[in-house]
C-alpha cells in the first residue's frame, strides 16, 4: 500500500487497534495551521476541561452550588489532580448557579527560527452547558 503527500504515511506493522491508529493519524495529519504536538496537547487540554466540568456537576449535585478549582481538588470531587498541562493553566470562576472553567496558555513563548511564526495557543472555556468553546 502506497500513499503520497506530506500528510500520508506507510505502516507495514500490521493491524492496530483503533486507538493507536487514531493517535498515529493525528500525528501524521494535524489540523490546518497546527503542528502534530500542538494537536495532541490541545486534545488533552479539552479532555481536562471536560473532567473539570463533570466534577462541577457532581459538586453541584452534592452541595447545591458550583465551586472553585482548589475546592474541587481538595474535596476529592475531581479525579483529575492536575491544574495545568503542557503550558496551559486551568482556573474556575464559580457563582451559585454557574461556572466557567478556563484553560489559558501561560508558558513562556517558544523560541522560533528567524522568520517562523510561533504556534498559536488558543484559550478554551467550558461552562455549565458542558460545551467547550475556543477563543483567541
Amino acid at each position: 500500500m502506497s500513499h503520497e503527500g506530506p500528510n500520508q504515511f506507510n505502516d507495514h506493522r500490521g493491524h492496530h487497534d483503533g486507538h493507536l491508529y487514531v493517535h498515529t493519524l493525528k500525528q501524521a495529519a494535524p489540523g490546518k495551521g497546527m503542528v502534530a504536538t500542538q494537536q495532541i496537547d490541545l486534545t488533552g487540554v479539552q479532555m481536562d476541561l471536560n473532567s473539570i466540568a463533570q466534577a462541577e456537576r457532581m459538586y453541584l449535585a452534592q452541595n447545591g452550588s458550583y465551586t472553585d478549582l482548589s475546592t474541587l481538588v481538595s474535596s476529592g470531587t475531581m479525579n483529575l489532580a492536575r491544574t495545568s498541562r503542557d503550558g496551559y493553566t486551568y482556573s474556575v470562576e464559580a457563582s451559585g448557579n454557574s461556572f466557567t472553567a478556563t484553560a489559558r496558555y501561560t508558558a513562556p513563548p517558544v523560541e522560533m527560527p528567524k522568520g517562523v511564526d510561533p504556534p498559536h495557543w488558543p484559550t478554551f472555556t467550558v461552562d455549565q452547558t458542558m460545551e467547550i468553546h475556543q477563543g483567541d
